[in-house]
């Protein structure tokens, strides 16, 4: 399983090859964080009427060394530099939380992706979200690098957020877990109001599989799919229900400290086809471009 050493050190996907003086440069105060995920990614639908031709194809760059490179060409500079919106990359949440939890790393503080649903960006429905973890010594702190605490908008500390069932930011198994024990209604919980077909227990679902693939230290996009979250599987919604119950429940304990949770986790992740991506997935980008992404290879084949 992930020892703290591990969260500290690089992913393959945070890695930032030959730009890690460029992370290096960044403090790593939840200000500079904040800055620095915020200056290099702009939001591909939040400021959908600020980009150019062709940028939102930046969305479906998945590693941080390939999202530097295009950064740096259209830009080159500190990472906290101010850059125009044709100059950033569009991306998302997971794509800012990425940039801080690299920054983190690289300055040898254990980091890590968490995901779920946050309640704070739009009153009565809860976005899929992706947050940063940083271990300040003796517990994980939880914040939202896309937030900017010196606006105080939202009315809590997005530097330091309540964890559980209720909080600002819910994880997809705390999500999962109130669904299918309490009847919580998940029909508010998606990526947006206007698409009631990326929202509900079916996307509850395979965010959990999602959740479980970046506590494992596999930044994967939001819209890779693999295993048993692929839209062709021929495996019974039911059993799909009681394998996400089952990873739910060790995500929940393990986040409750947990340590043999946190075991049959990594167990789980590392031998179970239906939970783990392999060397290949599935892309359904936002785009519109369907392909399969060698991770191997690092390329992505787009179908015509």
């Amino acid at each position: 399983m992930p020892e703290l050493a591990d969260y500290a050190a690089h992913s393959r996907y945070s890695d930032p090859g030959p730009h890690a003086p460029l992370l290096a440069a960044v403090p790593t105060d939840p200000g500079s964080l904040h800055q620095a995920a915020c200056s290099v990614v702009i939001h591909y639908r939040g400021a959908a009427d600020q980009l150019v031709p062709g940028q939102d194809a930046d969305i479906d760059l998945r590693w941080l060394s390939d999202l530097l490179d295009e950064s740096q060409r259209r830009s080159a500079g500190p990472l906290t530099s101010a850059r125009e919106p044709a100059q950033q990359l569009a991306g998302c949440c997971r794509d800012h939380t990425l940039v801080a939890i690299a920054v983190l790393r690289e300055h040898g503080i254990p980091a890590r992706s968490r995901v779920g649903f946050s309640g704070y960006f739009r009153p009565g429905f809860h976005h899929d979200h992706v947050v940063g973890e940083y271990w300040d010594g003796s517990r994980w702190v939880r914040f939202d690098p896309e937030l900017d605490m010196a606006e105080n908008w939202f009315g809590f500390d997005s530097h330091d957020m309540a964890t559980g069932l209720g909080a600002p930011f819910e994880t997809a198994a705390e999500v999962w877990q109130a669904h299918r024990r309490d009847g919580l209604d998940v029909s508010s919980y998606g990526v947006d109001p206007s698409l009631p077909f990326l929202c509900g227990p079916e996307f509850v679902r395979g965010y959990v599989v999602t959740e479980l693939a970046h506590r494992e230290r596999d930044e994967l996009l939001l819209w890779d799919v693999w295993g048993d979250t692929l839209p062709e599987t021929p495996t019974p919604a039911e059993e799909l229900d009681r394998l996400a119950d089952e990873v739910a429940e060790l995500l929940v304990a393990a986040d409750a400290g947990d340590a043999s949770a946190e075991v049959k986790l990594a167990e789980r992740y590392a031998t179970d086809p239906r939970l783990q991506p392999g060397s290949s997935v599935l892309t359904l980008s936002p785009t519109g471009r369907v392909g399969d992404a060698d991770l191997e290879a690092r390329v992505n084949r787009w179908r015509a």
